[in-house]
């Protein structure tokens, strides 16, 4: 979806994996992941994919004009990263990090969603919703919507509501 949205609004695309991870799966330090990040918020325009460490998402926020928070429920996240992790094996990921097999980090993977799905979500909507008065807020709780929304970026997206 987001390298659909870059295309449509002629935005340039950033994977925060790329930032992340060198080859074989080694962090990048900080500095490294900070200077990088950075660059990327200093353009007058940009799409990030990922989420990368709490303080770089809390920046995103603080820089973004508008902010696409994909809400499915967990299964949905599961069935999507099965499929495209086993369509690694055959096609490699262009859109993952260099040197860096994705198949064998499968496990790790649906862990990490696990985790970010638990702990993160409920943190990342409250801070989702501290950004309403300076940022455009979309809530995709659905594949459907998700669909509209790719197909037609200007379409009246689900606004965020408190729940």
């Amino acid at each position: 979806m987001c390298r659909i949205l870059s295309t449509a609004h002629a935005l340039p695309y950033y994977a925060i994996d790329n930032i992340q991870w060198k080859p074989n799966w080694v962090q990048a330090s900080r500095s490294e992941f900070t200077a990088s990040h950075e660059a990327w918020l200093s353009q007058e325009r940009w799409l990030i994919d990922g989420y990368g460490s709490w303080d770089s998402v809390q920046r995103r926020m603080e820089m973004a004009d508008t902010i696409v928070f994909v809400d499915h429920p967990i299964w949905v996240h599961y069935w999507w990263a099965s499929k495209r992790q086993v369509k690694s094996l055959f096609f490699g990921r262009p859109d993952g990090p260099e040197g860096c097999p994705m198949f064998p980090v499968t496990i790790r993977l649906f862990k990490m969603m696990w985790s970010l799905h638990r702990d993160m979500r409920p943190k990342l909507l409250a801070a989702i919703e501290a950004h309403r008065g300076h940022a455009r807020i979309i809530h995709i709780r659905s594949p459907k919507q998700l669909a509209v929304f790719a197909a037609d970026p200007r379409s009246a997206a689900p606004e965020l509501r408190k729940s």
